[in-house]
């Protein structure tokens, strides 16, 4: 359980988010709905006249859980770069913080429960459209919210290992071309990973997103199977898991030691 310290420093991320709420919205919530509205209902009514996607679930409904997580994972990197960089650099709020009690797994703690909110809230948003659009087949689908803050966390973890060893900001550019951008790309989210090269798929297989948007579309679809769901799950859990433990580290080695 988190610590009343990582608690106090949540809230006061939650305080500060009042003032910048609406504007993170655009990014988190409207930039999906549109990507929803464009390539599920546009170009989804051409996919849907041809072969189709595996399983003869219409495009929509196969591209709106697989964008609630990818939605989480650009959230949860947002979240974990820039502002960290800057609490560590540049407004030195880290520092503030560890002048109190707290110590930096405390500050990793209470970054992780803001992400977590920050995703859980802009995915819940996500779904209501979701269900208003008719992109659901299975009641299941509410479960794609703790499947999308688990992959947010995911990310968060190790975004927050890099940010805390950074000394410029260049690296997050390079991040969000060479990773992000990529992963929304080609992790799953528009077309099955099958159809890319093997060692791409391959490559796919091995990363988050992966894992969270297969999880969250056979949610969605009702075609959940419990053995894969377990493997999901704990692959996401062991890697946030890992990557935690190591940003606790870089952050108790930049601001502690």
């Amino acid at each position: 359980m988190p610590s009343a310290a990582a608690v106090s420093f949540f809230r006061q991320r939650l305080t500060a988010h009042r003032h910048y709420w609406r504007s993170s919205a655009i990014g988190s919530v409207l930039e999906p709905v549109l990507f929803l509205a464009a390539m599920g209902l546009t170009l989804g009514a051409l996919v849907d006249r041809g072969p189709g996607v595996p399983g003869g679930a219409g495009y929509l409904a196969f591209l709106a859980p697989g964008l609630l997580v990818a939605a989480a994972m650009q959230t949860a990197t947002g979240e974990s770069s820039y502002p960290v960089l800057g609490a560590i650099k540049w407004d030195r709020v880290y520092e503030a913080v560890l002048a109190t009690p707290a110590c930096a797994v405390d500050l990793l703690a209470g970054h992780l429960l803001y992400v977590g909110f920050r995703v859980a809230t802009s995915a819940t948003a996500f779904l209501l459209v979701l269900l208003l659009f008719g992109a659901a087949e299975s009641p299941l689908v509410v479960l794609a919210v703790p499947v999308a803050l688990l992959t947010g966390l995911a990310f968060a973890a190790p975004v927050t290992a890099m940010a805390a060893r950074l000394e410029e900001d260049a690296a997050f550019a390079a991040l969000q071309r060479f990773l992000v951008v990529p992963l929304f790309l080609f992790s799953g989210t528009f077309f099955p990973v099958s159809q890319l090269p093997a060692a791409l798929e391959w490559f796919a297989y091995a990363t988050p997103l992966w894992h969270g948007v297969t999880l969250a579309r056979e949610l969605a679809l009702g075609t959940v199977d419990g053995g894969s769901a377990l493997l999901h799950l704990g692959y996401l859990l062991a890697w946030t898991a890992a990557w935690a433990a190591l940003a606790a580290r870089a952050l108790e080695r930049r601001l502690v030691r």
